[in-house]
């Protein structure tokens, strides 16, 4: 007998894991068009893998964070969008830019095994930990799906720092400065557990933040080691 329980319709609908022409297009578009409201600084390349699986994990100013992010790497980024804007026309082209739809607010856990089969096809994986724009009000606590993840695969997480793009448009006709910092890989210890690597991820990706955009990760607890 069938277990409808275990039926998503997300399944009958096709995922790509490279980079596809149409979204290597859009993207040089996009990067050309963003290159006149924005200035893209990044420091610590070095730190990013050319190969193999890698999880991203940013803090999550506004919804332009996306680009800036993608254009400082080589590499393709896969990311979860909100499972409402696959409900649209956009659906098919969110799909081929390697999008997948995450339900927010519950335990998705189709999003989450979508998310383990990027990385094991040896991509990488863009998260945003807290889960939700912050807007320029400092980190939120982040949910443990990212750490888990790596913890999963086996595979390193690349904290990375975000400024500046709430700054969009808003010293037009000058460009906003968009800094995107790479910081030194986070490797899953033996020990660690899904809370201890979130904490570890997001008190380093903190220190690397303007003070006013450390949110609840500002201090520093007694005795944590980064």
């Amino acid at each position: 007998m069938t277990n409808l329980t275990s039926f998503d319709p997300r399944d009958k609908k096709t995922f790509v894991f490279h980079a596809t022409t149409l979204r290597k297009v859009l993207l040089a578009l996009v990067q050309a068009a963003l290159s006149l409201v924005m200035e893209l600084r990044v420091e610590g390349r070095e730190n990013y893998p050319l190969d193999g699986p890698v999880v991203i994990a940013a803090n999550h100013n506004t919804n332009f964070d996306v680009f800036p992010m993608q254009f400082a790497l080589p590499r393709p980024i896969f990311y979860m969008g909100k499972a409402e804007l696959f409900n649209i026309a956009l659906d098919p082209l969110l799909r081929s830019l390697g999008a997948f739809p995450v339900y927010r607010g519950e335990k998705d856990e189709w999003a989450m095994r979508h998310a383990a089969k990027v990385l094991a096809h040896g991509q990488t994986l863009g998260m945003f930990p807290e889960g939700t724009r912050s807007k320029g009000r400092g980190l939120n606590v982040a949910k443990t799906g990212t750490a888990r993840l790596a913890l999963e695969a086996n595979c390193p997480i690349i904290p990375m720092a975000v400024t500046g793009t709430d700054t969009f448009f808003k010293k037009f006709p000058r460009r906003a400065l968009v800094t995107i910092k790479l910081l030194p890989p986070i490797l899953p210890r033996p020990n660690d557990t899904p809370l201890s690597l979130t904490d570890h991820l997001m008190f380093t990706l903190a220190a690397d933040l303007p003070e006013s955009l450390r949110g609840v990760y500002a201090e520093l607890p007694k005795g944590f080691g980064r």
